[in-house]
Parts: C-alpha cells; sequence; structure tokens
C-alpha cells in the first residue's frame, strides 16, 4: 500500500505567491544595493568624466586619482589612528557604564530604580542644547583634549533602558542562586550577567562604535585648534570643504573636452570616496557582530 505524501504538491497559487516573494525581495535587494553600488561606480570613476552624469553601476572612465588625492593628505592617517582609538576606547567605557547601571536599576529592591528610570528616560527627550553644552565641557577643561570624545558619551539612557529590558528576561533563579552561594554584586555582573548579555552588549557596541565612527561635529566645536586631536570624518569634511571650489571649474571642462581625463577632484567624486573609506571599517566589523545584532534586538525585549 502506498504511502500519501501530504503536501508534496504545489498548486498554481503557491507558485504564484512564491514567484511574487523572489521578485519583491528582489528588488529590495537591488534598492538597498545600488546607492553604494553607485557611489562605489563614482568614486572610482574619472572626476571631470563623473559630472556629466549618467554614472550607474560601473565606473565609465576607470580611475584611482580620487583615492590617491585623498590618501596622499598626510594628516588622514593620524587621523584615523584617533578615530580607532576614540571608537575603541568609548566602547570599553560605554558598554560597561550600560552594563553595570542597567543592572542596578533592574534589582527590585533597589529603592530609587524608579527614580533614576525616569531621570533616563526624561534626558533622551529633552538635552541641555548646543550652547549649554559647549560652556559645560570648556568649564571642566575638555576643550583641545582627548577626553572630550571619552567621557560625555559614557553613560548612554538608551543603551542603559535597552541593557536593563535585556537583563529584566534572564531567570532570575540564576542570580538568586549565586547570591545565597556568596557571590558579590561584581561577582554576579562579571560572571554571570555578563555572559549572559553578550548579544545585548554587542548591540550596544556596534551602535557606540558608528557613532564615534563617524563623528565628526564634536572636533570641529572642541578640538578643531589642535591637528593632533583631529579625526577621519572631520579631516574628510575638510577635503570636501577645500574641493567644493573646484566644482566650477570642474564643469567647465566637462562641456569643453567631453572625452578628456582629468588630474582634478570635484565636490561629487570627493564625497563618495569619503564615503567609501569611512564605511570599510564598518563593513569589517559588522559581519562578526551580525549573529549578537539581530539576537540582542530581538530578545532585548522580551520580558522574562
Amino acid at each position: 500500500m502506498k504511502n500519501k505524501v501530504f503536501g508534496s504538491r504545489r498548486t498554481k497559487g503557491d507558485i504564484v505567491f512564491d514567484t511574487l516573494n523572489y521578485i519583491i525581495l528582489a528588488l529590495i535587494v537591488v534598492i538597498t544595493l545600488y546607492p553604494f553600488l553607485n557611489t562605489l561606480a563614482i568614486s572610482f570613476n574619472d572626476s571631470i568624466d563623473a559630472v556629466r552624469g549618467g554614472i550607474y553601476l560601473w565606473p565609465r572612465k576607470f580611475t584611482l586619482f580620487n583615492y590617491k588625492n585623498i590618501l596622499s593628505q598626510s594628516a588622514i592617517y593620524h587621523a584615523t589612528f584617533i578615530s580607532v582609538l576614540r571608537a575603541f576606547i568609548g566602547c570599553i567605557f560605554n558598554v560597561f557604564a550600560s552594563l553595570v547601571v542597567a543592572y542596578a536599576i533592574s534589582k527590585k529592591e533597589f529603592v530609587l530604580r524608579g527614580f533614576y528610570s525616569r531621570i533616563f528616560i526624561f534626558s533622551m527627550y529633552f538635552s541641555g542644547g548646543l550652547i549649554p553644552s559647549y560652556f559645560l565641557i570648556k568649564g571642566l577643561g575638555l576643550t583641545n583634549n582627548f577626553l572630550v570624545y571619552i567621557l560625555p558619551g559614557i553613560v548612554s539612557a538608551w543603551n542603559i533602558m535597552v541593557v536593563r529590558s535585556y537583563i529584566d528576561g534572564l531567570p532570575k533563579s540564576i542570580i538568586e542562586s549565586a547570591s545565597m552561594d556568596g557571590a558579590s554584586e561584581i561577582r554576579i555582573i562579571f560572571s554571570i550577567i555578563f555572559p549572559l548579555s553578550l548579544p545585548v552588549l554587542a548591540t550596544i557596541t556596534l551602535f557606540v562604535a558608528v557613532g564615534q565612527w563617524n563623528s565628526w561635529f564634536d572636533t570641529m566645536l572642541y578640538c578643531s585648534s589642535k591637528q593632533s586631536l583631529s579625526t577621519l570624518q572631520f579631516e574628510l569634511q575638510k577635503v570636501l570643504q577645500s574641493s567644493a571650489s573646484l566644482q566650477t571649474q570642474a564643469n567647465m571642462a566637462a562641456s569643453k573636452i567631453p572625452g578628456a581625463a582629468s588630474n582634478t577632484v570635484t565636490p561629487a567624486s570627493v564625497r563618495a570616496t569619503m564615503t567609501v573609506i569611512a564605511v570599510v571599517p564598518i563593513l569589517l566589523v559588522y559581519p562578526y557582530l551580525q549573529k549578537y545584532f539581530v539576537t540582542g534586538l530581538t530578545l532585548g525585549g522580551v520580558k522574562g
């Protein structure tokens, strides 16, 4: 007697549904990747030729001059070191502070947990403003000081609330068992809470790293007069500003000699090259944190 296998045959409706799904997903992939691929193509295309437009996924006139022009800036390499250093140190301090504070306000026996939670939530919606913040930083003596990249960002209300939500979902019996065995709060944090919270900690690490890496406005406000503290993003911003004056000359050159290559840069080519240079380090780090990133965002909102 032959066994009947149910569900082995696909109906026309199933085939149409799957086909539409694949088409929609393919369109989403194209829409998502096209801006980056277009930027990559422009960065590798001749600057004068790029002014004419019509570049989509592949450079029309391939050149490395845009990258040579930006990477020839001597300040770029030291600025890259400063950006990497501030991202690394900033992540360590921010993750540590977020874990410790989140654990404290997650404990029900902490009588001020509600008060501090409201303070953190209030600070997420209201801030002191740019001018008071500048005078505060200046009054603390942090201008032209590397610590201005680290200290103001140690405590992040958003990160604290995300980690606290994750800790609230952990089994309370593990923490209670450790306390009954005589473990101190420090031992509980680093031996139990820290290993169990790796997914959400990796998530906020990525948040902080991207924020620190992309930041340039604080450099302009507080450290613009000290070249040794300049960051990569700030140096790239200066390169973009210096190339803005070349737009008129580039337009004229493109109209007079449409087929000629050039040894100059335009704001469009500089912007595209800057984007590629700035995003490469994050692209290298993200694959290692992706699984934690997805898990952290998913489990961080689940209550136990």
